[in-house]
């Protein structure tokens, strides 16, 4: 977990934990973190190393970060070119894009996609995509026509888009919930077959419409499963109130099943992730 400007470890009984005391960020920003697919590149012959964390850098400098999993080594593991707000990184795990890690980065409405490969190589995507923050991640193959798309939203407008390796951009469906700034949809995941729970991070921002809790939030299983959630769904929560939804992509159309309502202060952040089961 991201916090405070530090990185912390979550235990499944509960219990926190400090982990890479080298590493640091800045206070009040969104340094969002990604950990290692442990996936091979191809054509870069070598792989992202296993359980090692890539988080955007947010200072000194546009790039990403890499600390690894045992001891916690921070180290510089690529440089961004251009300028822009980064504000999203997932691995692509389906295979769309090379197994490459994305990164998105905004700036005066238009967003930039970048794919850095194991070697901290960049390569630009796209400078001209709709303006999208959050907890992008890429599809899995089984989501419709949009498998294998960075999937990526845009809390202003309710809208999300599929990002293809070429780089265009479609839009594939609206959340119904509010939207506006830091009120629409922001943190993403899709949902494995297998898991116990999803979990998403419930920040405390002062001085905010929604101002937070400093806690994770949880839906279990069987509470997806009864809002109408099933593996493979694109699970999207908002950034105000943390309103849920589940949208699900087949060959002709997709749909989008509202899950439920979070606590009114909620103010999200980040990934949405699951536990095992």
């Amino acid at each position: 977990m991201a916090a405070a400007g530090r990185l912390l470890v979550r235990s499944p009984d509960g219990g926190v934990r400090a982990f890479a005391p080298a590493y640091s960020a800045p206070l009040g920003l969104e340094p969002y973190i990604a950990l290692s697919s442990g996936l091979r590149v191809g054509g870069a012959g070598c792989r992202f190393a296993p359980h090692a964390l890539y988080a955007l850098r947010l200072a000194g400098g546009d790039g990403i970060t890499e600390i690894a999993p045992s001891g916690g080594r921070v180290r510089r593991f690529a440089a961004l070119p251009g300028h822009g707000l980064e504000n999203g990184i997932a691995f692509d795990q389906t295979g769309r894009f090379g197994h490459r890690l994305l990164v998105t980065a905004t700036v005066s409405g238009r967003t930039t996609v970048f794919a850095i490969d194991c070697r901290g190589h960049v390569a630009v995507l796209t400078r001209s995509a709709p303006r999208v923050e959050g907890g992008v991640a890429v599809a899995p193959a089984s989501f419709g026509r949009f498998g294998g798309d960075l999937i990526a939203p845009d809390e202003l407008s309710g809208r999300l888009y599929a990002i293809a390796p070429n780089g265009s951009v479609r839009q594939f469906a609206a959340s119904p919930t509010p939207h506006g700034q830091d009120v629409g949809v922001e943190s993403e995941g899709f949902l494995p077959r297998r898991f116990g729970a999803a979990l998403v991070a419930d920040r405390l921002t002062r001085r905010n419409r929604h101002p937070g809790d400093d806690l994770i939030l949880r839906l279990s299983r069987s509470a997806l499963r009864a809002g109408g959630a099933r593996s493979g769904d694109l699970l999207v929560v908002d950034e105000g109130g943390a309103a849920t939804i589940a949208v699900s992509c087949g060959a002709p159309a997709c749909h989008v099943h509202r899950i439920a309502n979070g606590p009114p202060d909620a103010h999200i952040e980040g990934h949405v992730v699951f536990t095992q089961p």
